[in-house]
């Protein structure tokens, strides 16, 4: 509830439920669609149309993050302070998150020797999973 009020944006009840799921789901990456059909199972069911809109307004106050993993598909997550980079499956559309200390500094020595002021970044990799 802190966040919302710190992001300068008014608590409703759309906006709780949405931060609620997104906290609270076994799934980090969730789709509007996931979010739709999740809050309906909890019988606490929004509109497709206000699922948007507040993902929108969240993004927009830094309280989520939107990744477009393919072309025609969005998942959402919290944006937390902890930095990670994700790895996608192309054919399950898996969604795994990591970090390595070693390509971060990599990342951050590539940006200073081009003379790149390095305030964020995203690293996917595509490929399949086996085993």
């Amino acid at each position: 509830m802190n966040s919302l009020k710190e992001a300068g944006l008014k608590i409703t009840q759309p906006r709780l439920l949405i931060l609620n799921l997104l906290e609270n789901s076994k799934q980090r990456h969730l789709s509007t669609n996931d979010i739709y059909i999740l809050l309906s199972e909890n019988k606490t069911p929004l509109t497709l149309g206000t699922i948007y809109r507040v993902l929108d307004q969240l993004e927009k106050a830094g309280l989520v993050l939107c990744h477009h993993f393919s072309a025609d598909h969005a998942v959402y997550e919290l944006h937390d302070s902890d930095h990670h980079d994700h790895m996608i499956d192309i054919t399950t559309g898996k969604v795994m998150e990591f970090h390595d200390e070693i390509i971060e500094q990599r990342q951050r020595e590539i940006a200073a020797e081009h003379g790149l002021e390095l305030c964020d970044h995203r690293l996917v990799m595509y490929g399949e999973f086996k085993g």
